[in-house]
């Protein structure tokens, strides 16, 4: 399993997901590569923190678009058509 699998299979690994055969090689892989083990540390937290951004519910979201943002969004979109 190369590195580039490894970021295919994520979100299956987090999941379960993973034929146990998938997952072994998945486990292998992470046991020998420090870079992907930091990546799915990162992923992880990415979640996590996603999670987290939408746990209170109880905060109503805001009706209005901040001009300044409209603004960035609009100049984006006819830059765009250009």
């Amino acid at each position: 399993m190369t590195c580039r699998d490894v970021i295919g299979f994520l979100d299956r690994y987090c999941d379960g997901e993973l034929a146990p055969l998938e997952r072994m090689r998945f486990t292998l892989h992470l046991s020998l590569c420090s870079n992907c083990r930091r990546y799915l540390a990162s992923y992880r937290t990415t979640i996590r923190l996603s999670k987290n951004a939408f746990a209170d519910s109880s905060q109503p979201a805001g009706d209005e678009v901040p001009p300044e943002l409209a603004r960035a969004i609009m100049a984006s979109v006819q830059k765009d058509r250009k």
